[in-house]
């Protein structure tokens, strides 16, 4: 048998197998591991077809050259700006953010502006930040925002610039 087949779905049946097994003899904490797995899958199958039309009609409708004025290399501070405000109104978490990030990447946009806009895209979408905000308070939600947000754009300019210096770049698919 190919080695590469087995190395991928050795894991992958023993994981079933466990869930299973703990299904038949009752064994709580595989059900539970179980649950949650089928909780989180149906979770994915309800926000990614949605998310993954919408990007596919983001790289047919918008050109590479609106990506790289916005959020490329002559974008400046405003790149920043805009990948928080992408950012904010992203559906689905960062299951629906990295394929958009993927896409930013491949109409030009900058790296540090794609690592601000996966930063922001966990800290700051609108849905999420009006249930904070009614659970933890305005204030708690913008102090939260105005130490988070600086400090993700720092480090993604230091990480962009790093990558950049040594000439990164991400795979293409096959």
């Amino acid at each position: 048998m190919n080695e590469k087949i087995v190395k991928k779905f050795v894991p992958i049946a023993v994981y079933v197998l466990f869930i299973l097994i703990s299904l038949i003899l009752g064994y709580g904490p595989g059900k539970e591991i179980g649950m949650n797995f089928a909780v989180f899958s149906i979770g994915m199958i309800k926000v990614l077809p949605c998310a993954f039309i919408l990007i596919g009609l983001f790289e047919v409708w918008v050109k590479n050259e609106t990506i790289k004025k916005h959020l490329g290399a002559a974008s400046g501070f405003k790149g920043y700006v805009w990948a928080v405000l992408l950012s904010g109104t992203t559906i689905g978490g960062l299951y629906v953010a990295f394929p958009v990030a993927y896409s930013l990447y491949n109409k030009g946009a900058r790296l540090s502006v794609i690592f601000t806009y996966l930063g922001a895209s966990a800290l700051c979408r609108i849905p999420m930040t009006i249930f904070e905000a009614s659970f933890l308070g305005l204030k708690f939600s913008i102090i939260r925002l105005l130490v988070s947000l600086p400090l993700v754009i720092a480090t993604s300019m230091l990480l962009g610039s790093y990558l950049t210096k040594n000439k990164y770049e991400i795979l293409k698919g096959k």
